[in-house]
């Protein structure tokens, strides 16, 4: 019995009408997915608008109220507050208060509020940071899986490094306020913990990507497991270590940031204080401030990276 093979042209048809077919398929597919996603969107709008007190559509016209008191009547105020000078336009109350708060550091000289407050910032995110390394370091080999053999003690370590970054800096910050009192230390605790949970996991997929090479020979010789971990590992994973300890310092300044609006000192509870009382020149120099700094230091942590594992890695490939 012959079979008489399928002319081309029949072939292509076939495989085109099929393709037409799915193709109609996915398109009715994404239209229901989005549509459904739609609706469940204006719901769940509809329903917080009305369980919001203040009716939230109803407010939308006046969003940008706060522009009119956000913007000063003398400009030259935002960089007097900024640097702790007097203003004309000083009438004894907190608005313009501006020299209050100067640092004096002695012989005539002195640091402004604001600045210092972005010190205390900074340092709780350097600390943090610094904390968030060494813990996610000590932590990273135990949860590796081509380092530790045992799969207790990599499931005991990584269930802990979940723990730790699983809940927000600000809900940490809040449980140990609460035992420690409110201020930088609170804070430096709860952005170390998270640190070290979220480096932690990339530090040791960082690890289990690495040559085994070096590691393989030093246990031929019979180095012990600190030993290869320490001369066959920590060389070839060091420099991304570093890379990602720098880019988590940039993601710290703003959680700090963050956290001292909650009472964890800085600048962001006096940015809180400075937005709910309304102090338009205040605001400004503080918000100013905050972003040159996140620039500044997102600049140099750039640069460092850089530096480290080279710009090979920042080209992007075709």
């Amino acid at each position: 019995m012959t079979v008489l093979a399928q002319p081309a042209s029949d072939t292509v048809r076939t495989v085109d009408l099929a393709w037409r077919h799915l193709a109609r398929q996915r398109r009715l597919y994404s239209i229901l997915g989005f549509g459904g996603l739609a609706l469940a969107l204006v719901g769940s709008l509809i329903f917080a608008d009305e369980s919001n007190a203040g009716h939230f559509v109803d407010r939308l016209p006046h969003l940008f109220d706060f522009l009119s008191w956000l913007i000063p009547h003398d400009w030259m105020d935002v960089p007097r507050a900024l640097f702790d000078l007097p203003t004309p336009a000083d009438n004894g109350t907190l608005e313009y208060n501006f020299p209050d708060g100067r640092v004096e550091l002695g012989a005539g000289f002195y640091l402004p509020e604001y600045f210092y407050l972005m010190l205390i910032t900074i340092n709780v995110a350097m600390v943090s940071t610094i904390i968030g390394f060494t813990g996610g370091l000590l932590l990273c080999f135990l949860a590796a899986r081509n380092m530790m053999p045992s799969f207790l003690v990599r499931s005991v370590v990584r269930r802990v490094m979940e723990v730790l970054r699983a809940f927000p800096e600000i809900v940490i910050a809040g449980l140990f306020a609460a035992v420690l009192s409110i201020g930088p230390v609170a804070a430096i605790i709860a952005v170390g913990l998270h640190t070290i949970g979220a480096l932690g996991k990339l530090y040791f997929e960082v690890i289990e990507n690495i040559d085994m090479k070096p590691d393989e020979g030093l246990k031929a010789v019979g180095a012990n497991w600190i030993e290869r971990v320490r001369f066959g590992a920590l060389p070839q994973v060091m420099p991304n270590f570093v890379s990602y300890a720098m880019l988590r310092l940039e993601i710290n300044v703003r959680a700090s940031t963050i956290i001292g609006a909650v009472g964890g000192g800085g600048i962001g509870e006096e940015l809180k204080l400075s937005i709910s009382r309304g102090f338009g020149p205040k605001t400004i120099a503080l918000i100013a401030l905050l972003l040159t700094t996140i620039i500044i230091v997102d600049q140099i942590s750039a640069y460092v990276r850089r530096k480290l594992v080279g710009d090979a890695a920042f080209l992007i490939h075709g």
